[in-house]
């Protein structure tokens, strides 16, 4: 006859064994999908960024067209340092206007793009500690 006890720790064993296999199924369709959700999030993330440099691509020629097109339509020396200076000051305020909206946009997009991965590495490590 059997020892119980032997019995009993093979099945524990075995218990155990079916409960951290279907864990780690779990686990890794889990993020299957997160990585799959984040490629997806990250493509879209690169083209609304693209999408964004070329709209300021596109602004900064047209305003490069009308800065030149007024440069040449002054007619004295203190009309044309006026609108140089004029220029410069709003070309500076407006890259700093840009670069703050491409990093926020920047941080944004990537953000949303690794949500799924954060959201499953938290998942897995409440898991862990269950």
């Amino acid at each position: 006859m059997a020892n119980p006890t032997v019995e009993n720790i093979a099945k524990t064993n075995a218990d155990a064994l079916a409960k951290s296999s279907q864990a780690a199924e779990t686990i890794m369709k889990g993020s299957s999908e997160a990585l799959t959700e984040s490629g997806n999030a990250s493509r879209a993330a690169v083209q609304e960024l693209t999408k964004a440099y070329q709209e300021l691509a596109t602004k900064n020629v047209k305003n490069l067209t009308a800065a030149l097109q007024a440069l040449s339509a002054v007619k004295n020396p203190a009309e044309f340092i006026e609108l140089q200076q004029k220029l410069i000051k709003d070309g500076v305020e407006a890259a700093v206007s840009d670069s703050r909206h491409i990093a926020q946009l920047t941080t944004a997009v990537f953000t949303a793009a690794f949500a799924p991965v954060k959201k499953q590495i938290e998942a897995v490590q409440k898991t862990a500690q269950t």
